[in-house]
C-alpha cells in the first residue's frame, strides 16, 4: 500500500515538472488573453454583473514567474512603457507622430547666399552675344521666338445655294512672322453671277499681349459691285473662355464712316474627325452708305451651323446651313431696291491650311 501511494506521488511530480515546459510550446493562438477571449463555460461569465462587481480583483502583482518551475526570468515592462505613455523616452518613430520640432533640422541644399540671384529675375543683362558666358563666333543656338513661321488657312471655300441663284464665298486668313509680331492678311468675299459682288480684304500687323490674344492695327479694303471703300482698322483676335473663338474690329473710314465687325465661332467635338461648328457673324455700321446699300445701324448678320469631317486636320470637307439677314435701315434700303431682308443658305465647302 505503502508503495502504491508512492507511485502516485512521483508521477504526479513529474507531471507538474512537466506542465510549465508544455505551457511555454503552446502556439500562439492558444495562450491568447483571457481577458479579451472569456469562456463562456466559466462560471463568472454566466454570473450578474453585480456579483461580479462584488468579487474582490485578484492582485498578480505580488506573483513572481521567474520562480515557477521551468519558465525562465524574463524582463517585465509596465503597460504604461508598452504603449509608450513616457514621453520623456519616446523613440524617433513616436516623436513624428506626435509632433516633431523642426527647428533644428538642416534642410536639403540650406540657405541661399547673400548675394544670389534672383531665380525668377531676368539675366542680369547677359545675353547671347555679350557676357562672360557668351559662345566665340557666329550665334549658333537659335530660339524658336526668334525664327520666322508662316501659315495660310482656308476656312471657308464654299458654295451657297438659295433660292434666288448660287454663288460662291471664300474666308481665307494667312500670317507671317514671330510670336510676338507678325504681318496678318485676311480676306473675305463673295462672287455670283461670274461678278465679284463684295470683297474685303485687309493688311494688319498683329502684336501678341496675351497667351491667346492678338491686337491687329493696318488697313482694310473694299472692293466689288459698288464703289470702293478704305478704312483703318483696329481690332482683337483671339481664344476667349470655354474655347469661343474671336474676332473683333473696329474701323474708320473717310467722310466719318466708322464700322464694327464680330466673328465667333465654336467647335463641337462630336468625334476626333466629325466636328459641328456654329458660327455668328454682324455688322454694324456708323453712318449711313446709300451707295452701297449700307444703313446706320445694325446692318446685317449672319448665323450658320457646318459639319464637317477632318480627314487630317489640315483638310476637311463639310456641309451646313446658314441664315442671312439685313436689319434697320439697310432692310429698308433692301426692299427699295426690290431686294430681299433674309434667306437661307445651303452650304458645302471645304477647309484646308498649311
Amino acid at each position: 500500500m505503502t508503495n502504491k501511494r508512492m507511485n502516485v506521488l512521483a508521477m504526479a511530480i513529474i507531471g507538474l515538472g512537466m506542465t510549465p515546459a508544455w505551457a511555454q510550446t503552446r502556439p500562439a493562438a492558444e495562450t491568447m488573453d483571457h481577458a479579451q477571449h472569456q469562456d463562456v463555460t466559466s462560471p463568472d461569465a454566466v454570473k450578474p454583473k453585480a456579483a461580479q462587481d462584488a468579487m474582490p480583483a485578484m492582485d498578480h502583482s505580488g506573483m513572481d514567474s521567474s520562480a515557477m518551475p521551468g519558465m525562465k526570468p524574463e524582463k517585465t515592462e509596465t503597460a504604461a512603457e508598452m504603449l509608450g505613455m513616457d514621453h520623456g523616452s519616446q523613440s524617433v518613430a513616436q516623436q513624428g507622430t506626435t509632433g516633431m520640432d523642426h527647428g533644428e533640422m538642416d534642410m536639403q541644399g540650406g540657405s541661399a547666399p547673400p548675394d544670389a540671384r534672383d531665380p525668377h529675375a531676368y539675366s542680369g543683362g547677359y545675353t547671347l552675344e555679350s557676357g562672360p558666358y557668351a559662345l566665340p563666333g557666329p550665334r549658333v543656338l537659335r530660339l524658336s521666338d526668334e525664327h520666322n513661321f508662316g501659315a495660310l488657312l482656308i476656312d471657308r471655300l464654299e458654295r451657297s445655294y438659295t433660292r434666288d441663284g448660287n454663288s460662291t464665298s471664300y474666308d481665307a486668313q494667312a500670317w507671317f512672322g514671330r510670336d510676338y509680331d507678325r504681318l496678318v492678311v485676311k480676306a473675305e468675299g463673295e462672287v455670283a453671277q461670274g461678278k465679284l459682288q463684295e470683297a474685303r480684304t485687309e493688311l494688319l500687323w498683329g502684336h501678341a499681349i496675351a497667351t491667346f490674344w492678338d491686337t491687329q492695327l493696318g488697313m482694310r479694303y473694299d472692293s466689288g459691285v459698288g464703289p470702293d471703300r478704305s478704312w483703318l482698322a483696329f481690332g482683337v483676335q483671339g481664344l476667349a473662355p470655354y474655347w469661343f473663338e474671336v474676332d473683333a474690329a473696329a474701323y474708320v473710314g473717310d467722310n466719318g464712316r466708322t464700322a464694327l465687325r464680330l466673328g465667333a465661332e465654336y467647335e463641337l467635338l462630336l468625334t476626333q474627325r466629325l466636328i459641328l461648328q456654329p458660327r455668328l457673324e454682324i455688322n454694324v455700321y456708323g453712318k449711313s452708305d446709300e451707295a452701297l446699300g449700307i444703313g446706320s445701324g445694325l446692318s446685317g448678320g449672319a448665323a450658320g451651323l457646318r459639319l464637317r469631317y477632318e480627314f487630317t486636320r489640315q483638310f476637311a470637307p463639310y456641309v451646313g446651313v446658314e441664315r442671312a439677314g439685313k436689319f434697320g435701315k439697310t432692310a429698308d434700303l433692301a426692299r427699295i431696291a426690290g431686294e430681299k431682308t433674309d434667306e437661307t443658305r445651303w452650304v458645302a465647302g471645304v477647309r484646308f491650311w498649311f
